[in-house]
């Protein structure tokens, strides 16, 4: 298999479009992207999207990108896995990189969420469960993360302030993003205080309804030293746990991400400790806390902790979710995946302005499906 690189990326602002449709989304970051590395043309084109059939009533959204760039005649195709769509289409695209069919592809991920009323969002969301078993019972994603909340808290003796700590650290990196949906600090107190959506999950430890897109470019070897921009070379892996947490052997372990993330650092030929920075998929604070200690980067009830004491901020040990992550920067679940992606590639080039990390070499993004039923983790190097 060939080596795999990022060569340009693109970003929408995730907000509530009402001026644009998910089309729109989706061909403006794919034009930043393609802008961005250099190239007009690629081999094959690969969407990301979770909730299109089910918000716009539109599917084939591979054939309309292709046309809408002008590439008609390009394969192109749309890839699902719930909340982990983005990064699956980055996984297929890289996957034909590596193969030597391609020697460039384009991933685009969109949602445009604020099509739907909240109630129409949280049933587009519920389709990532099991919907003869949790749909049946009345219980959606929100109440699934509240119960292993309670189940977190009471294990490892902790108080919600160390799970809130984390909704409180996103929008601290969030604060002055040009692409955040929310671009602002909101103190720990002001979380605890936000009313219970499942108790004891609150409003303000969510990821919100948005809009947006973002667009990477896979370019394979033959390409790497004809484009002049800056690169960085990409290593993926997936895996698969059962759908429910509580039919798992451990609710509060993603075995999937632990899985994933151990291929991943083992394909790139590096540890834990060469990680610079984390993209987590924080789409409520109790997912964060799980998905660092699952993923073996905190001891089990102790990530709060590390975060209360600064080790997960842009200068600490392991700087996360460095650009305000889904809680603030924004969940348009087809678009999340490549979004973390995007933000570790600019880091990774020096290119992410006031929030950048230190020298960083070595990125990690975790991108979920449902509540830890799919795990996809992208490793990004320097180079």
């Amino acid at each position: 298999m060939g080596r795999v690189y990022v060569a340009g990326v693109g970003l929408t602002k995730i907000g509530e479009h009402w001026d644009k449709g998910l089309e729109q989304l989706m061909v403006e970051a794919a034009l930043k992207a393609l802008d961005d590395s250099g190239l007009s043309r690629v081999n094959s084109i690969y969407v990301g999207n979770m909730a299109g059939e089910f918000l716009q009533e539109q599917a084939h959204l591979g054939a309309m990108i292709a046309e809408d760039l002008g590439m008609v005649g390009t394969p192109a195709y749309r890839v699902e896995a719930a909340n982990a769509s983005g990064a699956a289409a980055i996984h297929a695209g890289a996957m034909e990189v590596a193969s030597g069919k391609a020697d460039a592809v384009l991933v685009v991920g969109g949602e445009k969420l604020s099509d739907g009323v909240i109630e129409e969002v949280s049933s587009a969301l519920m389709m990532g469960e099991r919907q003869e078993y949790e749909g049946f019972m009345g219980a959606d994603f929100y109440s699934i993360n509240a119960l292993l909340y309670k189940l977190y808290m009471r294990r490892y003796g902790v108080k919600d302030d160390l799970i809130a700590v984390f909704s409180m650290l996103s929008h601290k990196h969030a604060k002055g993003v040009a692409h955040a949906q929310y671009p602002f600090e909101v103190s720990l107190e002001r979380i605890l205080s936000s009313p219970y959506i499942s108790e004891p999950l609150r409003r303000l430890e969510v990821s919100g309804v948005g809009d947006g897109a973002a667009a990477i470019v896979l370019i394979g070897e033959e390409l790497k030293p004809k484009i002049k921009t800056p690169k960085t070379e990409l290593y993926i892996s997936s895996a698969t746990d059962f759908m429910t947490p509580f039919e798992r052997e451990d609710p509060l372990r993603f075995q999937s991400l632990g899985v994933a993330v151990n291929r991943v650092l083992d394909e790139a030929g590096v540890d834990r400790g060469d990680v610079d920075l984390v993209e987590i998929h924080d789409a409520t604070s109790i997912m964060a806390a799980i998905s660092l200690e699952s993923s073996g980067f905190a001891e089990p009830g102790e990530s709060g902790r590390l975060a209360m004491r600064g080790e997960f901020d842009l200068g600490g040990r392991l700087p996360c979710n460095t650009f305000g992550g889904l809680k603030a920067r924004g969940n348009p679940f087809g678009a999340t995946g490549v979004y973390q992606v995007a933000e570790l590639h600019l880091q990774l080039t020096g290119r992410a302005g006031k929030n950048q990390v230190d020298s960083p070499r070595v990125g990690v993004a975790q991108s979920l499906g449902g509540v830890g039923a799919t795990a996809i983790v992208t490793v990004l190097k320097a180079i």
